[in-house]
């Protein structure tokens, strides 16, 4: 691995001498290469892409810029993104996280939630940006049924049905699709600022208890989407609940609407490794089509 395209990057970036004097592998992600880098006590966090996919990495930039702009919770800083031609990096700040306690799981909800009062006119956001490696249209929209229905559920069931799913999740799924209207008969949500991608992996907590959120798929919608990932894959502790609900409070139709907004998760991961998501989304459709009936 040649450092020098990225140290110079660096230097440019903060107008100063830097060379990276060591870098180390970090594990955990599945769409770029993650590294620790450190010239002396100067240390950063660096992501690697192809060079062709350098669009992935100023997705991100976007997404962390307007999630730090809010200045309603941590996340990292960026310091600068570039590519020499044969790969594209990401340099943001680094932070060394200790273990989620209690205190930093309830400072989690109410920072969340004070994030999610950042508003727009619109339902999308700026650009396209990624949810893993799948692509995230974010045309805006002022109706969030139909951002929903056309740049979520209806662009993973598309995708789905190319990769060759079964036709009754394809089919019923599109029956879903068209009665997503029955699910917000008494609830409008606003637009709000969401992560988009917030599962458990995707925070962490500084030694002196603040969280910090990353690998953001940001955009504006329901703030419901992000809680009902929280709780997709193993949730984040009745602190963290209690918490966001205190702060603000989430409507009662929330427990049936996320099962519709996971399923949006479920088919991409059907999308990007198969294995058993086709029958765990036809389960979710199917309880989302009787809870309708």
């Amino acid at each position: 691995m040649d450092w020098l395209p990225v140290s110079a990057s660096i230097a440019h970036a903060l107008g100063d001498d830097y060379l990276i004097r060591a870098a180390y592998p970090v594990n955990g992600g599945c769409t770029h290469e993650a590294w620790y880098v450190e010239a002396g006590d100067r240390r950063y966090f660096v992501k690697l892409q192809q060079a062709h996919r350098q669009d992935m990495l100023a997705a991100e930039v976007a997404g962390l810029d307007a999630i730090h702009e809010t200045g309603a919770i941590r996340c990292p800083k960026t310091l600068c993104y570039d590519s020499d031609g044969s790969q594209s990096w990401l340099v943001m700040e680094y932070f060394h996280f200790a273990s989620q306690g209690k205190v930093s799981s309830a400072s989690l909800g109410e920072q969340l939630a004070a994030m999610h009062r950042h508003s727009a006119d619109h339902f999308g956001f700026q650009i396209n940006n990624y949810i893993g490696s799948t692509d995230q249209p974010n045309t805006p929209d002022t109706d969030w049924t139909n951002f929903f229905s056309e740049h979520r559920l209806g662009f993973q069931l598309a995708l789905a049905q190319l990769k060759g799913a079964p036709h009754r999740l394809i089919d019923s799924g599109q029956r879903l699709r068209d009665d997503i209207p029955a699910f917000f008969q008494n609830y409008s949500p606003m637009p709000s600022l969401v992560h988009g991608d917030l599962w458990g992996g995707n925070w962490g907590a500084t030694p002196q208890g603040d969280p910090v959120i990353f690998d953001p798929a940001v955009y504006y919608g329901d703030r419901e989407t992000d809680i009902a990932m929280t709780e997709l894959f193993g949730g984040f502790g009745e602190r963290f609940y209690q918490s966001y609900r205190q702060t603000w409070s989430l409507d009662p139709g929330y427990e049936t609407r996320k099962v519709l907004y996971n399923l949006y998760h479920i088919l991409n991961h059907y999308n990007l490794f198969n294995g058993s998501y086709a029958a765990q989304a036809q389960d979710m459709i199917d309880r989302l089509l009787a809870a309708i009936s």
